[in-house]
């Protein structure tokens, strides 16, 4: 099992260093990836304008752009709430940025009240991600909730 309190521990001593979401977000992403075991792909998509703009992240190359209520990160905007998707293939209008991945979950951020973007994670694995993880994984989202300064983000 992850140690996902160390790994929200990590982001809030980083933002002592420096609380600017770019920054911060690009070390959680490197937090993230080396401490899940099975995943492929592990980032952030940010409020911009009304849509979700790539942010930091670690793994292959990832749509740019995604409208909210599109695919799983843009229908965890639309909702306001966590998607864990077991088999991507089974979520309708699930965006295949990365052919290999079967499973995913996404977890809204928020700053003021409002969503300012997703952690968004995938797997190779079918049914990778458990309740634990989400339990975890949203330990983390509230480290980055109350570490990350998102006053510059233009959402």
């Amino acid at each position: 099992m992850p140690d996902y309190k160390l790994m929200a521990k990590q982001i809030e001593s980083l933002a002592e260093i420096d609380s600017g979401f770019i920054p911060l977000l690009s070390n959680a992403s490197a937090i993230l990836n080396e401490g899940l075991e099975r995943i492929n792909w592990v980032g952030f998509y940010l409020m911009d304008n009304g849509s979700l703009l790539l942010g930091p992240f670690q793994g292959k190359a990832a749509c740019v752009r995604i409208e909210v209520g599109m695919g799983v990160c843009g229908s965890a905007v639309k909702e306001g709430r966590v998607l864990r998707v077991q088999d991507v293939h089974d979520f309708p209008g699930h965006i295949a940025c990365d052919s290999a991945s079967q499973s995913e979950i996404v977890l809204p951020i928020r700053s003021g009240g409002k969503i300012v973007g997703v952690l968004d994670i995938d797997s190779p694995e079918t049914g990778r991600f458990s309740e634990d993880d989400e339990k975890g994984l949203m330990m983390v989202t509230a480290a980055i909730e109350s570490a990350a300064d998102f006053s510059r983000l233009r959402t």
